[in-house]
């Protein structure tokens, strides 16, 4: 994943080119979504069938990339919560601002009593 979104990118460009601080959030949280969050965070997360963003680590960078460290899982559906095709990172385990999202290379449908794994070094954050 490397898209950013607008309120990362004008965060990373005040703090860098203006002196503005910008504080780290101490804990970000996985979200799926049924359609592509954008820029602007506008895209449809999953929600009910009990779904909530689960907290997601980050190893050190490398290159200008890092990996999610340790499985990542989320609580069985109680009801189907669609077809995930993107992912979004937040700063907060609701509401919050989207910093980072990208596409699934395969779209992933939740059906009731599925439950989601998301496996060590599966999520990959590049700045280019």
């Amino acid at each position: 994943m490397t898209a950013m979104s607008d309120y990362l990118e004008n965060a990373i460009i005040n703090a860098t080119l203006r002196g503005q601080d910008f504080v780290a959030p101490p804990t970000v949280y996985l979200a799926l979504f049924t359609s592509d969050p954008t820029d602007a965070g506008t895209g449809t997360e999953v929600s009910g069938g009990g779904y909530i963003r689960q907290p997601i680590s980050f190893g050190a960078a490398t290159d200008g990339s890092c990996a999610n460290v340790g499985d990542i899982f989320y609580p069985a559906a109680t009801a189907g919560w669609g077809t995930i095709s993107h992912i979004g990172i937040y700063d907060a385990g609701t509401a919050g601002n989207l910093l980072y999202y990208g596409s699934l290379i395969t779209t992933k449908s939740i059906a009731a009593n599925d439950q989601l794994k998301v496996a060590a070094g599966d999520i990959t954050v590049t700045l280019a």
